[in-house]
């Protein structure tokens, strides 16, 4: 690591912390039974804010490949995702009148889910997704998919072998990349001059509103306000044109961005986010501060939870093997003392164990076979979704909680 990072953007000198959260390990590192017995790696997890450009950002600490190249999270085990993705299609066929002549290009495109609905649409669409056993699901399911890192070079090859692209799409990736100069030229060397890319990121302004600590980790390089999108977004000749506010994540920003000298206006959108960014200070390093007390909070109102139901001798067990998760159990120092497991819907999950805490992971079955008296959600952003499956729990008198921003207990 070095001794003084600089800003993955501008190059700027990182001198101010926004949240110092340890050291822990690798949020998505899953570990076998046999792993247990051997020293875990953990590094430091350490966001700084840069003092010239405000991106929040992470020490690149481990390579991208050591992280994405076998991949154990799949976009297909959220139904909620599913549908977000289905509606996200049908509003892009019909606003960019995308038909079998149209081209379009999902970056970090995971099993296909989004994909497929292009496919279905007859629209031709190709995938770029680095982690090979979730690309192998996507080609086995009709999706075209290319194994490989997305950056310039990829996309000049894409534009060589295939063509320009007329949509760009790349959700919840953006905060994954290490080289992000590299990547945004990307985006400028695929599009069509006409064309749009269009890009959903956790927006850093409701992370800092809800204390969303937990959605820092190593294999997150970046946090995002509209604000410093524009910076990086104009330094390679794009601009931001339209922006959409979305529920998902705990709140993210779609971005609607094209080639500079394109004919798109800017929407009174872009001029909103703009302005409530502005209003919570997030174009001065006033706005950064104090995070790392309120994550404190957080933290030790969950633990001061799990151990008084210790002591009153009921039993937590979590729901959502998330990387959001792991980080919240390893910054507040939750083994599987407190917690004796953890299910997940993903079966590739399922017989592992979170790495850290090394809470076991298993099938949703388990939460009624082994009545738990609280269930714990840790992916938050999806608590409805999963209350909802898991409501039969009423019946013992289970109760679900969640802990971000607060804690909060109800059946």
């Amino acid at each position: 690591m070095l001794n003084s990072p600089h800003c993955r953007f501008c190059n700027t000198p990182l001198h101010t912390t926004f949240a110092n959260l340890g050291e822990t390990p690798l949020a998505n590192s899953y570990l076998k039974s046999a792993d247990l017995a051997r020293p875990e790696p953990k590094y430091p997890l350490h966001a700084r804010v840069c003092e010239s450009c405000f991106l929040v950002q992470v020490d690149s600490v481990v390579p991208a490949e050591n992280i994405f190249g076998h991949y154990v999270y799949f976009s297909s085990y959220s139904t909620s995702w599913l549908e977000h993705a289905k509606k996200y299609c049908e509003m892009a066929r019909e606003k960019f009148g995308l038909n079998e002549n149209s081209f379009v290009v999902e970056v970090a495109s995971n099993d296909g889910y989004l994909l497929k609905n292009f496919v279905e649409m007859r629209v031709p669409c190709l995938g770029i997704e680095p982690a090979t056993n979730v690309a192998e699901v996507a080609n086995k399911n009709g999706v075209p998919t290319e194994v490989v890192f997305f950056g310039e070079k990829t996309a000049r090859d894409i534009a060589k072998n295939h063509r320009k692209a007329d949509l760009i799409i790349a959700n919840n990736v953006l905060a994954h990349v290490p080289d992000l100069n590299d990547f945004v030229k990307g985006f400028k060397a695929l599009l069509n001059p006409g064309g749009t890319i269009n890009v959903e990121a956790p927006h850093l302004l409701r992370l800092i509103e809800g204390v969303q600590f937990d959605t820092i980790y190593h294999e997150h390089y970046s946090y995002y306000s509209l604000l410093t999108l524009e910076k990086i977004f104009a330094q390679h000749g794009l601009k931001i044109y339209d922006v959409d506010e979305l529920p998902t994540h705990g709140g993210s920003l779609r971005i609607y961005a094209s080639h500079a000298d394109a004919a798109f206006e800017i929407s009174d959108r872009v001029k909103k986010v703009r302005a409530d960014e502005r209003a919570a200070n997030l174009d001065k390093i006033s706005g950064y501060a104090g995070f790392d007390a309120k994550v404190k909070q957080v933290c030790d109102g969950l633990v001061s939870f799990l151990k008084k139901s210790k002591i009153e001798g009921k039993k937590v067990a979590a729901f959502g093997a998330a990387a959001k998760g792991n980080t919240l159990l390893n910054v507040a120092g939750i083994k599987n003392d407190l917690i004796e497991f953890v299910c997940d819907s993903n079966p590739h999950k399922q017989g592992l164990y979170l790495p850290g805490s090394h809470i076991p992971i298993l099938a949703p079955q388990a939460i009624f076979d082994k009545k738990p008296d609280y269930v714990l959600i840790l992916p938050w952003n999806i608590a409805a979704e999963i209350s909802k499956d898991l409501a039969g729990i009423k019946s013992w008198n289970g109760k679900f909680v969640t802990a971000v921003p607060n804690l909060k207990i109800w059946q």
